[in-house]
């Protein structure tokens, strides 16, 4: 798309620049000018240039129209394959994706997870309903995705799970974005009109050899969730 875009602008500027080199041509030179004014013929094939000048503009505004109609029905098609219409974040799909770039392969060092776990979502949706329970669950995103800025990739792995991981990571960046959600998650319940966020989390970074795979890594931080439940 970004080619296409690039050579119709091109288009565009070629097709402004020869039409108005052609009227200066015309308005410049008195005696062309006159005899456009005075012979029929020669005043009948300049309208029909400028009726084909005046098309080939149209189908390029046309062009320029559809681009921008293709491209924003692109952007709704993968807003829909790759983020979760409830969160509003990344999805299983997204997650899934970024998973198998590691999929078949030794593990890095320098990769870590934490996967989290909403620990009062079933509690809401059963005494509340599943709208509130909706509620819970963007909001909650919403931290997640705020709190990740510049140090990792955050998704909703289904359910009321959520995946962090990091791709160049310490101990320091997974250290900051925890006490970032901390943070942000103590000012959404200091509101009485919310719904308290409660969550558990579990972390795996940096482990023993048999730790060896992006899935390893994964079941190991999800099932460390528990460990103090």
């Amino acid at each position: 798309m970004k080619k296409f875009d690039i050579f119709k602008t091109i288009q565009l500027i070629l097709f402004v620049c020869l039409t108005a080199f052609g009227l200066f041509t015309i308005f410049t030179d008195s005696e062309l000018y006159h005899m456009i004014a005075t012979d029929e013929r020669i005043r009948t094939l300049c309208l029909l240039l400028w009726v084909t000048l005046g098309v080939a503009f149209f189908f390029i505004f046309m062009d320029f129209s559809l681009f921008s109609s293709f491209k924003k029905a692109y952007r709704e098609l993968d807003f829909a394959v790759y983020s979760d219409p409830v969160s509003g974040i990344a999805n299983r799909f997204s997650c899934d994706a970024i998973i198998e770039k590691y999929l078949d392969k030794p593990l890095p060092e320098n990769i870590g997870c934490i996967m989290f776990d909403l620990t009062n979502i079933k509690e809401i949706n059963q005494q509340l309903g599943h709208l509130q329970g909706n509620t819970l669950i963007h909001d909650f995103s919403a931290i997640l995705h705020s709190s990740a800025q510049d140090l990792c990739f955050v998704g909703r792995n289904g359910g009321n799970k959520f995946l962090a991981l990091f791709e160049d990571c310490s101990e320091e960046k997974m250290d900051l974005f925890l006490d970032r959600v901390k943070e942000r998650v103590e000012r959404h319940n200091e509101h009485q009109a919310t719904r308290k966020i409660l969550y558990s989390y579990g972390v795996a970074f940096k482990e023993d050899p048999d730790i060896n795979h992006i899935t390893s890594l994964i079941a190991l931080s999800n099932s460390r969730i528990y460990k103090d439940l």
